[in-house]
């Protein structure tokens, strides 16, 4: 998928959308998305910059879950729109800090190249800073879910996760997923496509129905 411009603005890549293919340096070394993280779901992730206040408690918080993101097959990709010096000094001093490690590449973007591939720079919040902007990029390397988060609101840990387990039981499974869905919660089974199906489902009692068109099970 290639981005178009309009009026000088980028296209956003949207959900279904192929992740925008690019070549990039991170801390961890040189990476191309097409070949990032293969087999694996993608989670990306732009910070409007180093060294302050909100994004460092974000990349920590993604730090010390990494382990979570690891059980779900996940690999963390973060980005800003600073050099790679300034990423490998903002490592370290939050290591120093803090004790908190963040172990997982962060991508200088300091041409903007990425930022405006993905639509992270939005000029009505900054022309100079991405915005919090979360891609889960899953392993045919298609754009499942976004988030956007403004410059001075930080996201919610506990929700990303959330959203990556959806994502991966409803493939899994072939479900959906109710209002505030959370692993070990009932999962919504897919509604009747026809009068056969919806007189099967009628009579059919291993699920909770409200109705023949909502019905719920445990998986």
């Amino acid at each position: 998928m290639e981005n178009t411009i309009e009026n000088g603005v980028t296209s956003m890549p949207r959900i279904g959308d192929e992740a925008p293919d690019f070549k990039a340096k991170t801390t961890k070394g040189d990476i191309q998305m097409a070949d990032f993280a293969k087999d694996k779901w993608i989670v990306m992730f732009s910070h409007p910059a180093d060294f302050t206040p909100v994004c460092t408690t974000e990349m920590s918080g993604f730090a010390t879950r990494k382990e979570e993101f690891d059980a779900l097959n996940t690999e963390l990709l973060g980005l800003s729109i600073d050099s790679i010096h300034a990423h490998l000094g903002w490592v370290a001093n939050v290591r120093e800090k803090t004790g908190v490690y963040f172990d997982f590449p962060i991508i200088a973007d300091i041409d903007m190249k990425v930022s405006k591939l993905y639509g992270m720079l939005q000029p009505n919040e900054s022309e100079t800073a991405a915005v919090r902007a979360v891609f889960f990029i899953d392993p045919k390397k298609k754009i499942r879910l976004i988030m956007y988060y403004p410059l001075n609101v930080g996201r919610n840990m506990d929700e990303i996760l959330r959203s990556l387990e959806a994502l991966q039981t409803s493939d899994k499974h072939g479900v959906a997923m109710p209002l505030d869905w959370k692993k070990g919660d009932k999962v919504i089974v897919p509604p009747p496509k026809n009068l056969e199906e919806m007189e099967a489902r009628i009579a059919d009692d291993s699920c909770e129905k409200v109705d023949f068109y909502l019905a719920k099970k445990f998986l």
